[in-house]
């Protein structure tokens, strides 16, 4: 479905060690895909990048996107995926890990309104979720995200390989920080 240039992506692979050839390779791979559009991309791309912490690659990602035309409604919304899934993957991983019936029935009173009204679109947010919650491990983050995705029409091939993207991304924090 899209294919979009990485340089500063490109430019940082460049730096990874031996090691790390496969994760040099896999990210390589995230600049088109089959089942995602560009902005698809460029937000799963961010919301990771943010949420992964690691600054070299979150400031190539950006100025690729930036480059390539993402809008700042985009960036916002992956910037808010990352915050507000830091947020439900430990209340929601807490409640799932606990498994009490008592914490399940007590209110999050944690305001989400972002994912509610995200400024691109409802998939795009929602897979920007996933991929967060994926990186979190959080299980009912994942059900609850992949089953909306789903509700939309959304493919469980394009799940997967947002799945895929946040997995690439994480081993490239790793990279990094060998080189």
């Amino acid at each position: 479905m899209a294919n979009v240039n990485m340089p500063a992506v490109d430019a940082l692979r460049e730096t990874f060690p031996e090691p790390a050839k496969d994760t040099k390779l896999n990210l390589g791979s995230i600049s088109n895909s089959d089942f995602l559009e560009a902005d698809q991309i460029w937000g799963i791309a961010l919301a990771s990048a943010y949420y992964l912490g690691e600054a070299k690659l979150r400031d190539a990602i950006l100025a690729d996107a930036k480059a390539a035309g993402a809008t700042n409604e985009l960036i916002e919304d992956a910037q808010a995926a990352a915050s507000l899934m830091a947020m439900n993957t430990v209340y929601y991983r807490f409640r799932h890990m606990i498994g009490k019936e008592s914490y399940g029935t007590k209110p999050a009173r944690l305001r989400m309104q972002w994912m509610v009204r995200p400024k691109t679109s409802k998939v795009n947010f929602e897979l920007m979720s996933m991929a967060v919650a994926a990186l979190a491990g959080c299980e009912m983050c994942l059900r609850a995200h992949e089953g909306t995705l789903l509700k939309h029409d959304v493919s469980e091939e394009t799940v997967h390989e947002t799945v895929r993207f946040a997995a690439v991304l994480h081993a490239a924090v790793v990279a990094t920080r060998m080189a």
